[in-house]
């Protein structure tokens, strides 16, 4: 029997891409996902000769030698994604969808595959992931009014926020729950207006959005700032998204923002500046568990010991 394997980043745009796929196809599948940083994602794929894969946000090159165990079985695997990749591997087993560009998302590449079916999903993913404008334009397209538009980019938000944390106990709700929760919605803004999880949401972010506001830069230049949140479950919800809101209150800057993870590490967010949406992926690899893409980036399990040289690479990286 062919079994169906949903594996996609527990953020806005993992979520959302995945709403609109099943919209069109549905399918009982089995979902695998996590916190938004657990991308190694693949190696929970345990998958025969057959079987149906679909990838939606997490990196190839951070997943490929599970990608390449899944082909060598011989299942079927498409790939949607738009980070850094590396080298695709060739096979008649694996479909990509891929594209590293600044200016899209995974959600937003689904939305162009399915001819744009569902494309309220996916400007919602694309608030959720830091692309105002460009969700802004589509709200246009779509001949949103402002109240419509404005529903998109809090659920953006919300479903992203939720996404962050160490541990599956740091977030509101597990990924899979949510996604369960919203896949009900054809329409996003029936989403916004009905699911009692959203609710949820909008409280924890209204808390945790108020203690990051009250962080002050350990150091702020017209091009680069860098912030140290505590070491606690609100710094660890609250730090992606405040990251965005950084990035486009301070277009011109770039960001780096280190959080402990409650396991005697740190993990590191970077975004780089608005204006030159370039760099922050590259950044972040030259680290163990960095990555990302050319506009917001990360680094996982980050030791204390590097913290002093990053800060300073960092400075030098975004002058």
């Amino acid at each position: 029997m062919i079994q169906y394997f949903d594996i996609f980043n527990g953020d806005a745009d993992g979520i959302c891409a995945l709403i609109q796929l099943r919209l069109v196809n549905p399918v009982e599948s089995q979902l695998i996902t996590g916190v938004k940083r657990d991308i190694a994602l693949l190696q929970k794929v345990e998958a025969s000769s057959g079987d149906q894969i679909t990838v939606l946000d997490i990196s190839l090159d951070r997943n490929r030698s599970d990608l390449d165990r899944l082909i060598s079985v011989g299942a079927h695997i498409t790939y949607f994604d738009h980070h850094y990749a590396g080298q695709i591997p060739q096979s008649s087993y694996l479909n990509t969808v891929i594209d590293e560009s600044p200016d899209t998302c995974t959600s937003l590449l689904v939305d162009r595959y399915l001819n744009r079916q569902y494309s309220l999903w996916a400007i919602t993913a694309a608030f959720g992931d830091n692309l105002v404008q460009i969700a802004e334009q589509r709200c246009v397209m779509a001949h949103l009014n402002s109240i419509d538009t404005q529903k998109l980019h809090q659920l953006g938000e919300l479903i992203n926020y939720n996404g962050y944390g160490t541990q599956i106990d740091d977030l509101h709700f597990h990924p899979a729950r949510l996604y369960q929760a919203l896949k009900q919605f054809q329409d996003p803004r029936e989403a916004y207006d009905e699911a009692p999880e959203i609710a949820t949401l909008v409280t924890g972010y209204t808390e945790d959005m108020e203690h990051a506001k009250m962080m002050i830069a350990e150091i702020a230049t017209s091009t680069a700032a860098v912030y140290r949140l505590p070491d606690t479950a609100w710094a660890r919800r609250a730090v992606g998204v405040w990251a965005n809101d950084l990035s486009q209150d301070f277009p011109a800057r770039a960001h780096l923002i280190i959080c402990p993870d409650g396991e005697n590490s740190y993990t590191v967010s970077v975004r780089a500046a608005k204006d030159h949406p370039y760099g922050a992926s590259a950044f972040c690899r030259r680290y163990p568990g960095g990555g990302g893409r050319e506009a917001a980036a990360g680094i996982n399990k980050l030791p204390e010991s590097s913290l002093g040289e990053l800060i300073q690479t960092f400075a030098l990286a975004f002058k």
